[in-house]
C-alpha cells in the first residue's frame, strides 16, 4: 500500500509544518481555469499526512472538510458522496493524525496520546497549506461529529483563514450530549417495549462512564432507533475506491480507527471527548457560523444545539434542521449542505470580492 501510495505522491513539502508557520506550498494554479486533482502526503506539524485535493478550477472556492470519527476520514468515500460539488468547489479531504492514510504512514502506538491542541494545530496548518498551494486567502470549513469539535477549535484559534464555518451534527459539551443521547434512547426503548435494550442500558447505568466500551455499546441501540425514523443512504457512498480498499489500506483502517477511539474516550473516561465544552471557549464568532442537524440525532441532540445556536454572536448564522435525517449523513443531509452553500455562503464570498 505504501509503495503504492509513494508512485502517486504528487504534494510535497519540505520541512514541518505548524499552525503559526504553514508548510512551505509550491502553489499549483497557473491558472483560475486549471482543474486540480492530486493526493499524497504533506509534513504537518513533523509528520506525513494525507491530503487530496479534487476541483474543476482552482479559481473556484475551496471547501476544507474536517472528518468524523476520529478516526474515519472521508478520503476513501468523497468520490462518491460529493460527486459533482467539484464543478463549483475545490474539495480538500485531509487524513487527521491517527487516521486513515496518515496512521498507515506512522503507526502510532496507544501509549502516543491525541490532544485537541494539537488536532487544531495540524487543522489550522492543513488549512495554511491548501490556502499556499492553491493561491486561496480564505476556505470554507465543514465539520461533522469529531470534526463539527475540531472545527469550531480551529476558527475560534484562527478565524482569519475561512469564510464560513458549516458545523453537521454539531457537538456542544461532552456531558450534555452524551446524557442526552442515553435518556433519548432509553425513553425510545422503553416505549417499544424493547427489554433486551432497556436491560442492557440500566446495566450501563448513565454517563459519564470510565469503561471506554460502554460508549460504543450505546452507539449500537443509537444507530438501530435511528435508522427506523431516518432514510438510508445511497449504498455506494460507503464503499471505498479501490486505492483504499486494497487489505492493508483496510487492516490499517480498522487498526487507526481503534486506535482514535481509545484516544477519544480514553480507557478511564478521560479521552479528548470529556474535555470538550464549546460554550466555555466562547459564543462570540468573527465569520459566519452555519449549523445543520437531522431531526432524529440522537447522538448529537439538535435541542442542545439550538441552545448553543441561540447563544451565538456572528456576523451570520442559520440553523438548518433536516428532517429525516439521524447522526449519519444522508442524502438529505448533503442536499441541505449544498443549499446552505449556494444560498447562504456564495453570496458572501461575493460580497468580499
Amino acid at each position: 500500500m505504501l509503495k503504492k501510495a509513494a508512485l502517486l505522491l504528487l504534494l510535497s513539502c519540505a520541512g514541518a509544518a505548524s499552525a503559526a508557520e504553514p508548510a512551505t506550498a509550491r502553489a499549483v494554479c497557473a491558472s483560475a481555469a486549471q482543474p486540480v486533482r492530486e493526493q499524497g502526503y504533506v509534513t504537518i506539524n513533523g509528520i506525513e499526512q494525507w491530503i487530496t485535493i479534487t476541483g474543476a478550477r482552482c479559481g473556484n472556492p475551496v471547501i476544507l472538510f474536517i472528518h468524523g470519527g476520529p478516526g474515519n476520514p472521508l478520503s476513501p468515500f468523497a468520490d462518491a458522496i460529493y460527486q459533482g460539488w467539484e464543478q463549483q468547489y475545490t474539495l480538500v479531504q485531509w487524513d487527521q493524525r491517527g487516521a486513515g492514510m496518515t496512521y498507515s504512514k506512522q503507526r502510532p502506538t496507544q501509549d502516543v496520546p491525541l490532544t485537541l491542541e494539537q488536532m487544531r494545530d495540524d487543522g489550522i496548518a492543513v488549512a495554511n497549506y491548501v490556502r499556499h498551494r492553491l493561491g486561496q486567502d480564505k476556505l470554507i470549513l465543514m465539520g461533522s461529529s469529531w470534526g463539527s469539535i475540531l472545527g469550531v477549535y480551529m476558527i475560534k484559534a484562527s478565524p482569519a483563514l475561512f469564510h464560513a464555518y458549516i458545523g453537521t451534527a454539531q457537538v456542544v459539551d461532552a456531558r450534555t450530549n452524551l446524557v442526552g443521547m442515553y435518556r433519548e434512547v432509553m425513553a425510545l426503548a422503553k416505549a417499544a417495549g424493547d427489554t433486551a435494550t432497556v436491560d442492557k442500558l440500566t446495566a450501563l447505568g448513565s454517563p459519564p462512564w470510565t469503561d471506554p466500551r460502554n460508549f460504543g455499546i450505546l452507539r449500537r441501540f443509537d444507530r438501530k432507533y435511528e435508522a427506523l425514523t431516518t432514510d438510508a443512504p445511497p449504498k455506494n457512498w460507503w464503499q471505498p475506491a479501490p486505492f483504499y480498499a486494497t487489505p492493508q489500506a483496510l487492516a490499517d483502517a480498522e487498526a487507526a480507527d481503534d486506535y482514535s477511539y481509545i484516544q477519544f474516550m480514553g480507557m478511564r473516561g478521560d479521552g479528548m471527548f470529556s474535555k470538550v465544552d464549546l460554550p466555555a471557549m466562547g459564543t462570540t464568532f468573527e465569520l459566519p457560523v452555519y449549523l445543520l442537524m437531522g431531526t432524529q440525532d440522537l447522538l448529537t441532540s439538535p435541542v442542545v444545539a439550538r441552545r448553543y445556536f441561540d447563544s451565538i454572536s456572528a456576523p451570520h448564522k442559520d440553523f438548518v434542521l433536516v428532517p429525516r435525517a439521524g447522526h449519519d449523513p444522508n442524502q438529505a443531509v448533503l442536499d441541505a449542505q449544498w443549499k446552505v452553500l449556494r444560498e447562504k455562503v456564495a453570496p458572501l464570498l461575493k460580497a468580499e470580492k
